[in-house]
């Protein structure tokens, strides 16, 4: 009899040991994604990811026209600043940007605070140009006066084959235009 009751406990815990430790659920609970599986899924989302970003860059012409408007703004607040200011402030293009001045005494300083901070081209020019009305000569800087009335000018920007101007009429509004070639 105490054979028997051996028997039955090796049997019981055979039994317990083959559900617990092996079989089909076993190695379902153990099984999980193999290294070359992981590479895989890496690789695609690299590709996908990498195809995302060509697709989000911008057209160049569309930051070209941004950029003159955005130089067209800053003219409006430099017209604005120089009445407040009761000083003169320019503004000159510069290699690969352009920065505004202001006069203190006879001679002219960089304005560095965040509005008139000296600034480069989102999208590089090939030239730029600058006349006031009336004037065969090409100027070399932009003045803002201290009077709300002024000397209409144009600023024009190239940029391959396109070309933007900034203009005035003397208002103290510049707006933008696009020139035909």
């Amino acid at each position: 009899m105490a054979q028997v009751g051996r028997q039955i406990m090796m049997g019981l815990r055979l039994a317990r040991g083959n559900n617990l430790t092996h079989g089909p659920q076993t190695a379902r609970l153990q099984s999980g994604f193999t290294l070359l599986e992981m590479l895989v899924v890496l690789v695609i989302a690299g590709l996908l990811i990498s195809l995302a970003s060509l697709s989000i860059t911008r057209n160049p012409r569309t930051e070209f026209a941004e950029e003159a408007q955005r130089l067209a703004l800053l003219f409006e607040s430099a017209a604005n600043e120089a009445q407040v200011r009761a000083q003169l402030i320019a503004w000159e293009p510069t290699l690969g940007g352009y920065r505004f001045l202001i006069q203190v005494e006879k001679d002219w300083r960089v304005l560095r605070d965040d509005v008139f901070a000296p600034r480069q081209w989102r999208t590089p020019l090939n030239a730029i140009t600058i006349r006031y009305a009336g004037g065969q000569e090409l100027a070399e800087r932009v003045i803002f006066s201290t009077e709300s009335i002024d000397v209409a000018v144009t600023v024009t920007l190239y940029l391959n084959a396109t070309q933007l101007s900034v203009a005035s009429n003397g208002n103290g509004r510049y707006d933008v235009q696009e020139n035909k070639i």
